[in-house]
């Protein structure tokens, strides 16, 4: 796992092997970031089951101005908590939240520019996830929420105030990007 662009491009992520784990590969991360890029400037940014922080990681990269990382694995979070050290990220521009999603979607006050969702492949969690996203008090007036989910995973046009806008195969997994209805 690498950065792809902007001021940590082409530093390596540490990762790691589990079984509920599915890399977002470079092409999929390129393809997502390429539609992020002209909102990413000043953002503020949600990175939900963050994993190893790789998408939150390249948020930050590219311009994001902070990035909230949600995760509630102990082994994810050391991981995530390393990368971060390893690519001197100021710790002013991020906040590691160590809980479960639906917990913090529940109690979150803060809305979000880009909310950016990839939850463990082994759990069908996309529709779960947008569902309680939409009923939260996360979203933004111009909020833009990308998702990846599993093939044949149950995923929505609209979501209350989100609606879907594109959508990508990319084989093992589809990425869906919904903004909220003006």
């Amino acid at each position: 796992m690498r950065v792809i662009s902007g001021k940590y491009k082409g530093r390596r992520l540490t990762a790691f092997k589990a079984s509920h784990i599915r890399p977002t590969t470079d092409q999929t991360k390129e393809s997502i970031f390429n539609s992020l890029r002209p909102y990413l400037a000043q953002a503020h940014v949600v990175d939900l089951y963050a994993g190893t922080g790789s998408l939150g990681i390249e948020a930050l990269s590219q311009g994001a101005q902070h990035v909230c990382f949600v995760e509630s694995s102990r082994q994810s979070l050391r991981i995530l908590k390393k990368n971060l050290d390893l690519l001197k990220v100021p710790i002013d521009n991020y906040k590691i939240y160590p809980q479960d999603v639906f917990l913090f979607l529940k109690k979150n006050e803060r809305p979000f520019d880009i909310i950016l969702i990839d939850p463990p492949f082994t759990e069908k969690l996309a529709h779960k996830t947008l569902s309680a996203l939409a009923k939260g008090r996360s979203l933004a007036a111009q909020s833009l929420v990308v998702i990846e989910s599993g093939p044949g995973e149950k995923v929505e046009e609209v979501y209350g105030p989100l609606s879907l806008f594109r959508q990508r195969d990319f084989g093992d997994k589809k990425v869906s990007f919904f903004k909220k209805k003006e």
